[in-house]
């Protein structure tokens, strides 16, 4: 679809190109005429008083004459190179000009395009991770509904299940929805203390540490780095969870952060197995849970991580992974420093 609008377009600017190419050479021609024929008008005039008044001889013109005729002919050859000169142009003009039009087509439809990839990743996402919680509840309310009698107990029981769909719904749609405005809305940066990143993210899932009885061990040093607070401590709330999650229970996950050169790098490292050296490169790809045996254990979707990435993307910043030597795995976010 983008590749034949891509080509609509080139054609729109080509067709402009060579409408204003045609144009120049027109008036460049018709110009170049009026001058050379001035010219020769006043050659011809001083060339004939010349030989009026110094060569005339009675009945024989021949002199001026052939001069004339000699001029008509060179003004012949020069509009023929003209002619050439001016199709040779136009041919390169269009050339290049069909490969830059081509070239900023694309520039033009890139951000349409990506807006479009976007939406259909969105719709694509949405559709298969909502198909699960949403078939759990039908069943769910289907097989209740068919029993003739129950208990108070049971429809308690059915309730708190319908809610615990009903939440991971909601997490699920926050997710999808932070993924396409943080993709596609600029953020405001400015100063921000990282301690002040870390506290709110830490905040954020200190219920969570708190279920598994893990602690948070905060060692970042003290500076100020150019970001937006919410969206970097969001970010960092969620490689937080991630360290709950897959971190033993009762262990400590681990914040830090150092200066580095003009950038700060802040890292979060758990006390778990680490990950798969084959699933490294994908753990930031949306919906990729690694090791099955080991993700269908946790709750999740597989879109924090790809989330995490994103923020921190339009944060201007990075963020990378890699096994930590004594074990776990250690996430490095790489900040730009404020000035």
């Amino acid at each position: 679809m983008f590749e034949s609008a891509r080509l609509k377009l080139t054609l729109f600017y080509l067709a402009i190109l060579l409408v204003f190419t045609l144009t120049l050479t027109v008036s460049f021609r018709v110009l170049f005429e009026h001058e050379y024929k001035r010219s020769n008008d006043a050659q011809r005039s001083s060339a004939r008083a010349l030989f009026l008044r110094g060569f005339y001889v009675p009945d024989e013109p021949r002199p001026y004459n052939d001069f004339t005729n000699l001029q008509e002919d060179q003004a012949g050859l020069t509009r023929q190179r003209l002619n050439r000169d001016f199709v040779l142009i136009n041919v390169v003009a269009v050339a290049l000009g069909g490969l830059l039009s081509y070239w900023f087509a694309g520039r033009t439809l890139k951000p349409i395009e990506e807006a479009h990839h976007a939406q259909a990743r969105f719709a694509a996402d949405a559709s298969h991770e909502l198909r699960t919680p949403l078939t759990n509840l039908r069943l769910e309310n289907e097989v209740f509904l068919r029993q003739k009698n129950f208990s108070e107990k049971e429809a308690r029981e059915l309730i708190n299940s319908n809610l615990e769909e009903v939440q991971r719904l909601e997490g699920l749609s926050s997710n999808l929805l932070a993924l396409t405005q943080y993709g596609n809305t600029p953020l405001k940066l400015k100063r921000v203390p990282v301690n002040n990143i870390v506290a709110d993210a830490m905040k954020l899932k200190q219920r969570n540490a708190a279920g598994r009885k893990v602690s948070f061990k905060n060692e970042a040093a003290s500076a100020a780095v150019l970001g937006h607070r919410d969206s970097l401590a969001e970010a960092v709330a969620i490689l937080l969870d991630n360290a709950v999650k897959y971190g033993p229970e009762k262990g400590t996950v681990i914040i830090g952060g150092k200066r580095d050169d003009s950038h700060y790098v802040l890292w979060v490292q758990d006390e778990g197995p680490g990950i798969p050296e084959a699933d490294l490169p994908h753990v930031f790809e949306r919906l990729f849970r690694g090791d099955k045996a080991r993700s269908s254990k946790v709750a999740g979707y597989g879109l924090g991580l790809s989330l995490a990435q994103i923020i921190t993307k339009a944060n201007n910043a990075e963020l990378k992974v890699r096994n930590a030597p004594n074990g776990g795995a250690c996430f490095m976010m790489r900040l730009p420093l404020a000035k």
